[in-house]
């Protein structure tokens, strides 16, 4: 154990935000919060401050807060909306601040005052979880409950599970990270007091794994449960929303790799476990290793990404690179994908990779038809293919076959043809919406190494992500 001690109070000295750094932080939030509320009561609100300084867990360097302005249940919502952003800009401007707009279930002001990131949220001041108008109604209660049961010596705690979480690339419950969120973060620490036991516990949990703060639920209702939150890796039940699991965000693939961690943590305590390692990107000569060994093509679907929140953009982006799989699988093309990922820097480029196991195929392609017995059926085979086949119709056992020539002979060509058609015919084809009208505008398909080269001297972060997807890691 004091090993783990040890590490553990070596890393939260480097954690722990500096005097300053944290009376900077609290200063302004301390002067915003004021000028919020001086605002909102022009049109009876309120303004509460949200986020990690509430209850001191937030990271070094991450300089941010929350204020939430609570309208009134019986405001129209488009009424909410317009004196939120109102407010929002007035808080900012007062605060010397600049500003942009961001969009979530309301519009919301982003601001950035003296280097430290406000976001202004307008929401309604309801009762009870159950008359929620919009999630972001949740936070006050959120606020409530965090700051009644996280205790100050938990902070600390707290902020070794965010940081752990963080240098191992899942602490976000975002679109694009899915995995455990600030409020999970603090819920884990709550429900097991300390860091140490929350992996301690991780170690022992199963996909479809219950945690319930407040024992809403007997152990009887658990297959009830795991039912509604069907393919949730975890379940963590909001203790103020008896309905809603914190964590349905968080991936499979994140669950098993936080388990992982912990046991690595057990097995060989270390700082190195808590800070991001530098990651370089793939080199020409890796790429050339790794296709040699794998003997597998890639492909890369490239375009410009539309203009859209990461949470909206990452999910479009997947169900993409699903519907490319599923074109390239009908059984009349017979193409195989291995393995595929995505990769956006959010603003000028978006790809889609796909790893083809089946990427060239020959010029003959064999049909096999129906049972000769099945007259009707063998009546119109044979007249589909009648003027197509160049070999047949022949019969093996007791069904007709056919061999005919193939439209596409590789995965590109069929891509491309797929790809190339207008706007409604991609959305016909199940691209999604707003990928589909950027497609439209131009996209290319690139195999050759230089191509893939070239995008990395560009962008960095698409080798590092290039790499992961060679090294991908065992999760046991």
């Amino acid at each position: 154990m004091k090993d783990y001690q040890k590490v553990l109070k070596e890393v939260l000295k480097k954690i722990k935000p500096k005097p300053e750094e944290d009376e900077r932080l609290k200063n302004l939030a301390k002067n915003a919060l004021k000028v919020a509320k001086q605002g909102a009561e022009k049109y009876r609100a309120k303004a509460i401050l949200a986020g990690s300084i509430t209850r001191d867990t937030w990271l070094p360097g991450k300089l941010e807060f929350d204020i939430f302005i609570q309208f009134p249940e019986s405001l129209p919502e488009k009424k909410l909306e317009e004196l939120g952003l109102k407010l929002g800009k007035e808080i900012i401007g007062k605060m010397k601040g600049s500003y942009r707009i961001e969009y979530a279930q309301h519009p919301y002001v982003c601001g950035s005052v003296k280097g430290i990131d406000i976001d202004v949220v307008p929401c309604y001041e309801v009762k009870t979880p159950e008359k929620l108008k919009s999630a972001v109604d949740r936070t006050p209660f959120h606020v409530r409950f965090i700051e009644k049961s996280l205790t100050k010596k938990m902070s600390s705690e707290v902020r070794l599970l965010k940081q752990f979480c963080d240098a191992n690339e899942f602490y976000g419950a975002d679109a694009k990270t899915q995995g455990f969120s600030g409020y999970v973060c603090e819920l884990l620490i709550i429900r097991y007091k300390n860091f140490l036991s929350v992996l301690k516990n991780a170690i022992g949990w199963k996909p479809g794994e219950i945690i319930d703060i407040k024992k809403f639920y007997s152990s009887k209702d658990y297959p009830k449960l795991r039912r509604k939150f069907k393919n949730q890796a975890l379940i963590l039940i909001d203790p103020t929303d008896k309905t809603r699991n914190t964590t349905a965000a968080l991936s499979a693939e994140n669950f098993f790799k936080f388990i992982k961690l912990a046991k690595e943590f057990f097995k060989n305590p270390r700082e190195e476990l808590f800070f991001e390692r530098k990651l370089e990107p793939i080199t020409e000569n890796d790429l050339i290793l790794y296709q040699m060994k794998r003997r597998t093509e890639i492909i890369l679907v490239k375009f410009t990404p539309p203009k859209l929140v990461p949470d909206i953009l990452w999910p479009q982006l997947r169900r993409f690179a699903d519907r490319l799989q599923s074109i390239l699988e009908e059984v009349k093309y017979e193409f195989r994908v291995l393995r595929k990922g995505v990769y956006t820097d959010e603003k000028d480029l978006a790809i889609v990779l796909l790893e083809m196991e089946v990427s060239k195929l020959p010029i003959v392609q064999k049909r096999v038809g129906p049972r000769v017995f099945d007259l009707d059926d063998s009546k119109r085979f044979l007249e589909k293919y009648k003027n197509q086949a160049i070999t047949g119709p022949f019969i093996e056992g007791n069904f007709w076959c056919v061999e005919v020539k193939r439209k596409f002979l590789t995965a590109r060509e069929k891509l491309f043809d797929s790809l190339k058609e207008n706007v409604e015919i991609l959305k016909a084809k199940g691209i999604p919406n707003y990928i589909a009208e950027q497609l439209v505008k131009g996209f290319e398909i690139i195999s050759e190494n230089e191509r893939i080269m070239e995008l990395i001297k560009k962008d960095n972060n698409f080798g590092i992500f290039l790499k992961g997807y060679f090294e991908k890691e065992s999760l046991i």
